[in-house]
């Protein structure tokens, strides 16, 4: 088994790709040791000592490193984890399955939709799913739905993305920019 590497925009944070589905449905984040017993793999990236985040998606993991930790040190001992997991077939989840695992979904939002609002939410929901997550996807990370409220969209970044230096950026200029352009009633973008 060989797994690939990827960096991403964020620099404490590696993608490692197995070359196999990781998670079958949604994804996971892990922001700390307590978290993380949810999960074997998961505890043990955290158990290295300089793991400050896990994010499992579709067919990869990223891995946040801890301020000072150096990724050519810390590389091949994630990458020894993840062999050792994935040839393993190890469950993902304690228990085998995700079942007893409480996973945001974008109905867990922090941030109540009128309902008169529902078309303009469904069009931003659209725009996210099939224009932004695959791309942020890429980079590592997701981007949850949090809400829609006087024009302002909430979204939360997850994975690499989430405290990624450029997230800002993302966020303002980049998604921004795509909402207003096709949904005239979004006036700004804000992390929830």
């Amino acid at each position: 088994m060989f797994i690939e590497t990827e960096t991403t925009p964020n620099p404490s944070t590696l993608k490692f790709l197995p070359g196999r589905q990781v998670m079958t449905a949604g994804t996971r984040e892990f922001t700390s040791h307590e978290d993380a017993e949810a999960s074997p793999l998961a505890e043990a990236l955290f158990n290295l000592g300089d793991v400050t985040g896990v994010f499992f998606g579709g067919e990869f993991i990223s891995v946040t490193a801890a301020p000072g930790a150096e990724w050519p040190l810390l590389k091949p001992q994630v990458v020894s984890i993840l062999l050792d997991h994935f040839v393993s077939e190890a469950p993902l989840f304690a228990g085998g399955d995700a079942s007893g695992i409480a996973v945001p979904t974008d109905e867990d939002e922090d941030f109540g939709d009128d309902p008169a609002d529902a078309d303009v939410v469904a069009q931003i929901r659209e725009l996210i799913d099939t224009r932004v997550r695959p791309a942020v996807a890429n980079d590592g990370g997701d981007i949850v739905y949090r809400g829609f409220r006087e024009g302002v969209v909430f979204l939360t970044m997850q994975g690499a993305c989430s405290g990624c230096p450029s997230s800002t950026a993302t966020l303002k200029h980049g998604i921004e920019s795509l909402l207003k352009h096709y949904v005239p009633e979004v006036t700004e973008v804000r992390a929830a």
